[in-house]
């Protein structure tokens, strides 16, 4: 590859930034034209196009992290 050339797509694994919704995601699949991204701390996943995801940063992965298990704690029914 040139230096012109564009990077190549992310591999599933990789954990990326989607800015299309602004979310953090692991990337599972390639479907057609597609990448599969999951939240970091499982769930739903969503698809995002290959040619605008970016890597995710460390303090962005974390943030995603923290954010996401957050999230789930306030929907924890109180321990009986």
């Amino acid at each position: 590859m040139t230096g012109t050339d564009r990077s190549p797509h992310p591999a599933i694994g990789d954990t990326v930034r989607d800015p299309r919704y602004n979310r953090i995601g692991i990337v599972t699949d390639r479907l057609g034209p597609y990448l599969q991204l999951r939240p970091l701390t499982g769930g739903r996943e969503w698809d995002a196009d290959p040619d605008h995801v970016e890597p995710a940063t460390p303090p962005e992965v974390l943030r995603a992290r923290l954010a996401e298990v957050n999230a789930r704690s306030l929907r924890r029914p109180p321990n009986s």
